[in-house]
């Protein structure tokens, strides 16, 4: 089993930056796939990013590409969200996740970190 802890999380003025950082430990050889999701007040969690065990392939939702940069860090089993130009739609809690693909399905993901919350002010 793998246990994921976030951190990073804050409020932040709209046009903004703030990066997240997820800590991987556990079972962390069998991590094949990272994701980025998010949730909303009175919203289902959605997809927002997602990579390979290293970062070398990486897949965006239409709503971040261009300003959030999911990145991997395997010598500190970490994962990091930069995300830069944030507007209130971005206002969210946002938790990590892993799997055993490389997905940006919510389904396939079998491990979930506790969330942290993202708040940006127009």
């Amino acid at each position: 089993q793998v246990q994921l802890v976030e951190s990073g999380g804050g409020l932040v003025q709209a046009g903004g930056s703030l990066r997240l950082s997820c800590a991987a430990s556990g079972l962390t050889f069998t991590i094949i796939g990272w994701g980025w999701f998010r949730q909303a007040p009175g919203k289902e969690r959605e997809f927002v990013a997602a990579s390979n065990f290293n970062g070398g392939h990486t897949d965006y939702a239409d709503s971040v590409k261009g300003r959030f940069t999911l990145s991997v860090d395997l010598a500190k089993n970490t994962v990091y969200l930069q995300m830069s130009r944030l507007t209130s739609e971005d206002t969210a809690i946002y938790y990590c996740a892993t799997a055993r693909r490389f997905t940006r399905e919510k389904d396939q993901y079998n491990s979930w970190g506790q969330g942290t919350q993202v708040t940006v002010s127009s």
